[in-house]
């Protein structure tokens, strides 16, 4: 009796274990790489009144969402690159502006790379190097943004920049 006892706790057990689900927003999606600009020279300046590449998050949750120790690259075999500083959340329905400017020393968010305008990818990863979004982008010499239509949801394709905006918006 004590066999059979032990026999079906052990597979109850298991069952829970494996209903178990552990809930990470960033990890279902809910911020995505949004637009992408690596040929910027008149669109939108940094702080210091540079003109550099960057990056646009999309959080499509209500929530906010702490990016703290989560990392962009642009490899995604080296998809730690540049770590996101402790502290840094993206509102809900928010949008996040990353400079690619390959110059860690000013203030902001300044990744340690740059974007090619030859095409390369851009990678979003979770503290632990699972990839939650990638886009790989091809060549550009004009200056347009590499965006998503619909606005967080859909496939990329160059157009007018909208940065920190909507990308519907005309």
């Amino acid at each position: 009796m004590k066999k059979k006892f032990l026999y079906y706790l052990l597979i109850i057990s298991g069952i829970l274990i494996a209903c178990e689900k552990t809930v990470d927003n960033t990890a279902t999606g809910e911020v995505v790489i949004n637009e992408l600009m690596p040929v910027n020279s008149t669109t939108a300046a940094d702080q210091n009144g540079q003109y550099d590449d960057w990056i646009e998050l999309y959080n499509k949750s209500f929530n906010s969402i702490d990016l703290s120790g989560y990392y962009l690259s642009d490899n995604s075999k080296k998809n730690l690159k540049w770590k996101f500083p402790d502290g840094i959340s993206i509102t809900g329905n928010g949008y996040l502006i990353i400079w690619a400017d390959d110059d860690t020393t000013q203030a902001g968010l300044h990744a340690n790379f740059k974007l090619s305008s030859a095409g390369e990818e851009v990678v979003l990863s979770r503290t632990d190097g699972k990839i939650i979004d990638q886009v790989t982008f091809p060549a550009q010499t004009l200056e347009l943004s590499y965006s998503r239509i619909p606005n967080g949801t859909g496939d990329f394709r160059w157009m007018i920049p909208t940065f920190n905006r909507d990308n519907d918006t005309k």
